[in-house]
Order: structure tokens, then C-alpha cells, then sequence
């Protein structure tokens, strides 16, 4: 019988024997790598290459693709395979063994950016008699770098406007001036940077963070005092001042119990306070009546203060054209004039000063009168619209540029108080006329400036309905915390 079964095995070629012992080891070996179920139950993703693994410094190039398939189980079918392709990877899905290889592409890859080197800024305190030469002698550089960084500055002339105390920043290589800053404050300085051909300007800015605050108070004898113990700065108590000016007199209307509330911005930098910004809403009450005003910017950038109405805190005049110490003497037209010792009208108000206090025009208009005249010494008159006139008197001097025919604005300095003409003492001698006709500066009804155009209130209402509301909502809950 084993003689039968080797003569009919003997007749098979020696290929064949060869090709049925391959498949014997493969299928051994294929039955030794199948998965339990277990694992086969469970669905996998094989990550072959993903880009926070892939090396900085081994980049392919782009037109090269590699393409990696995972090897099917011998004892089934050929798996059926996806490939899929991406802004960022290739993606090969195998149907029947639910693996996914995913191959990165080098738009994937990151990208290893270097830190710029840190600059080794050296800082010179600018001292007295100082320029550029000085400076740039004691940081060792010589008149080339002088010459040089100068030609960047020829337009804006910041150099010449350096000052004691002022500080700027120098970067030297190799004995040489690479970088040069110039601070004018913790938010603006002024850099010029050495490129291949010259020196560059640039200015930059820093924007601080913005913090809006309220403070209230009341007045026992006088904004200032008052202010002070509500914790406000001075700018922000004289612009509190200067908002509320043409329907307060801050001099003579004042009364003991006014009370102030304000809604202001302060500016912070890395969390240390560096400034104030703007008042953005404000009450005053004087006397029993009560003012509000609100800060609104037009569509062209203009800023002012207006009720919550949308009419304007300013008026077409000012109600004091000099800052005084007191009135020495009101209108009235049954005076009896010191100097000429007999009854004389006094048709204006006499503000006492100290020489040399700035004059301001009360409003827009064009000076129609410059010179000396009579008892009223150095003076200027100003027509405002077509019946307004306004006469300013015993000035020390005048305005440099404040001519006949000059125009200005209200607020302008047109001149300084003196006691030219028949005086007694220096003061401003302030007339105030309607069609010819004199009027009490202190007491005449002033126009009022243009209220927000009917086209613009709903922008105007939008912008600033909040800041009323917010500033009566602060005092709300300041009254409710001490209780």
C-alpha cells in the first residue's frame, strides 16, 4: 500500500511539491496572526504618521507621496481599500477591516519658527544742553551714525524737540547704532530701525486698557475742595467745570450742599493706572437744579457734551471771558465812577485779575476793533453774527495774530488783563451789546449753540442713552451700600 502511495505521489512534478509546502507555511502562519474576536468586535484606527509626531527636520517633498496599505488576513478575500485625499492628509479606509491609515502631507507638517534675538536696548536720560552730537558721544558713536539717523528725521524734527528728563533708547552692534527710540510716554515713542539702505521711522502706539469710574460729592465751599475728597483729579475737575460753564458760574453761582455726579474713563497699563480719558456723563445740581450732560462724537469725529435731549452745553457765548478772583464791579447803570468822582454808567462787568491772565473771546466772531480808545485803554471788540458785539478793556496786550479783521473762536486767547486807560487797578472790562443796545454780561439770556440735526438723534439716543442710565444706576447703588 505505502509502495502505491509513494509510486502516485512520485508522479506529481517537483513544482508542485514545492508550491503545496509554500502554502502549508503560509496558511500555518496566517492562522498563528489571526485576532481573537474580541478583537475583531472592536473598532480601530491606526495612526501611522500625524503631524505633532512628525520631525521638524525630515520634510518630504511635496510631490512625493508615500502610500502605506495594511496587509489583508489570509484566510478572507482581499479587503476592499478607499483612498481618500485631503488639504492636509491621505486617508486608505479598509472596508472589511475597518482600519484607517492616515498619511500626513507635508502642508500638515509644522512649521519651527526661531524667536527673534532680544534686543539689548540701552536707555540715556536726555540732560540739559543736550542734542544729538552729546548723546550720541557719550553711547561711543561717532558723526557718521549722527548723519545718518538724522536724514530719517529731516520732516518730523524730533530730534529738536528733545527735552531734560526725557529718555531715549539705543541698540549697539558691533559698534554700531542699529536701533534708535525715542519715548515720549508708556504709550508713544518714536522708532527709527537701520534697514540696507538707511533709517526707518516709525511711530508706536500702545492703546491702554480702559476702566470707566463714577465719583460723587458735595460741596461745602468749592468745586475744587469738593472734588478732592470725591477722589477726582484736577483735569477732570476742571473739565467737569468747563462742560457745566455756560449755565454755572462756578465763581459766584456756587452754594454750599451743589452736588456733583461723574461717570469719567481712566486708562490702565498691565494693570497699573497711567492716566484719565474723558468725562462720559455728568450731573450737577447748583441750587436746586439739576444738569445733565452727555459726551457724544459725530460721524466726523467731533466731540462734544450735550443734555440727554440732544441739546448742546454750549452756548454761543461764554458767561466769563477771563478766569478772575472776583467781580470789583457789576453792571449798573447809575454807577458813580471812582476816578472821575461823578455819577457815570457802568455798562459792563469789571472782572479783577492779575496782569498778564488770558483774555478769551466768549464766541465765535471777528474782531472789528484793535487799539487804543480812550478811558478804555488797549481794547478789542468783536462782531458776533449780525447784531451781537462784545468789547474786552484795559488789556496789558494783545495776542500775537489778533488783528483787525482777524477771525476767531470762542475760547481763543485775544489778549491779557492789564489797567490801561483810566483805572484804578488791573482788571478786564467785559461789555456785552444786542443791536447797539447794552446788556448785563452776568445775567443776559446767551444763545445757544446748534442741538444734534433731527437726522443724526437716533445715532445720538443709541451712542449715549446708556451713560445717563449707568451714572443714575452708580448712584442708586452707592446710596443702597451705606445704608
Amino acid at each position: 500500500m505505502a509502495k502505491d502511495i509513494f509510486r502516485k505521489t512520485k508522479r506529481f512534478p517537483k513544482g508542485h511539491l514545492a508550491l503545496a509546502g509554500s502554502l502549508a507555511t503560509i496558511t500555518a502562519l496566517g492562522l498563528s496572526l489571526l485576532p481573537s474576536s474580541e478583537v475583531e468586535a472592536t473598532r480601530s484606527q491606526i495612526e501611522l504618521l500625524t503631524p505633532d509626531k512628525q520631525p521638524a527636520f525630515n520634510v518630504p517633498d511635496e510631490s512625493q507621496h508615500t502610500t502605506i496599505a495594511a496587509q489583508p488576513n489570509t484566510s478572507k478575500p482581499a479587503p476592499t481599500q478607499a483612498l481618500t485625499r485631503s488639504n492636509d492628509n491621505i486617508e486608505i479606509n479598509n472596508a472589511d477591516s475597518n482600519i484607517s491609515v492616515v498619511q500626513a502631507t507635508p502642508d500638515s507638517l509644522p512649521i519651527a519658527v526661531a524667536e527673534p534675538p532680544k534686543l539689548n536696548w540701552i536707555e540715556y536720560k536726555i540732560q540739559s544742553g543736550d542734542n544729538l552730537t552729546k548723546l550720541f558721544k557719550r553711547a561711543g558713536l561717532g558723526p557718521r551714525d549722527v548723519y545718518e539717523v538724522s536724514q530719517a528725521d529731516v520732516d518730523t524734527q524730533h530730534f529738536s524737540k528733545l527735552r531734560p528728563g526725557q529718555t531715549v533708547a539705543l541698540v549697539v552692534e558691533g559698534g554700531k547704532l542699529e536701533r534708535l527710540k525715542i519715548i515720549q510716554s508708556r504709550l508713544s515713542s518714536t522708532e527709527f530701525t537701520r534697514t540696507s539702505e538707511a533709517f526707518e521711522q516709525h511711530q508706536i502706539n500702545i492703546e491702554p486698557e480702559i476702566q470707566r469710574t463714577y465719583a460723587t460729592g458735595t460741596i461745602d465751599s468749592s468745586l475744587f475742595l469738593g472734588a478732592q475728597k470725591a477722589g477726582l483729579s484736577d483735569r477732570i475737575t476742571m473739565e467737569l467745570a468747563q462742560i457745566f460753564a455756560w449755565d454755572i458760574d462756578f465763581a459766584l453761582d456756587i452754594r454750599k450742599g451743589d452736588e456733583f455726579r461723574v461717570l469719567y474713563e481712566e486708562k490702565y497699563l498691565d494693570g497699573e493706572k497711567i492716566g484719565e480719558g474723558n468725562i462720559l456723563a455728568a450731573e450737577f445740581t447748583n441750587n436746586g437744579d439739576t444738569f445733565a450732560a452727555v459726551r457724544y462724537e459725530d460721524p466726523k469725529g467731533d466731540a462734544n457734551y450735550f443734555t440727554p435731549s440732544g441739546r448742546s452745553m454750549r452756548k454761543a457765548f461764554l458767561r466769563s471771558p477771563v478766569d478772575f478772583r472776583r467781580i470789583s464791579s457789576n453792571f449798573n447803570p447809575e454807577r458813580w465812577h471812582p476816578v472821575l468822582g461823578k455819577k457815570r454808567p457802568h455798562q459792563g462787568t469789571d472782572y479783577a485779575a492779575a496782569i498778564g491772565t488770558p483774555i478769551k473771546a466768549s464766541g465765535d466772531g471777528k474782531v472789528i476793533w484793535r487799539g487804543t480808545k480812550g478811558g478804555y485803554g488797549k481794547t478789542i471788540i468783536l462782531q458776533h453774527g449780525g447784531n451781537i458785539t462784545t468789547l474786552y478793556a484795559h488789556m496789558n496786550a494783545y495776542q500775537k495774530n489778533v488783528t483787525s479783521g482777524s477771525r476767531v473762536k470762542q475760547g481763543q486767547i485775544i489778549g491779557y488783563v492789564g489797567k490801561t486807560g483810566r483805572v484804578t487797578g488791573p482788571h478786564l472790562h467785559y461789555e456785552f451789546r444786542v443791536a447797539g443796545v447794552h446788556k448785563n454780561p452776568v445775567t443776559v439770556k446767551l444763545p445757544a449753540a446748534e442741538p444734534i440735526a433731527k437726522a443724526e438723534l437716533e445715532r445720538f439716543k443709541a451712542q449715549t442713552g446708556n451713560l445717563i442710565a449707568e451714572l443714575q444706576r452708580q448712584a442708586i447703588d452707592q446710596v443702597a451700600s451705606l445704608q
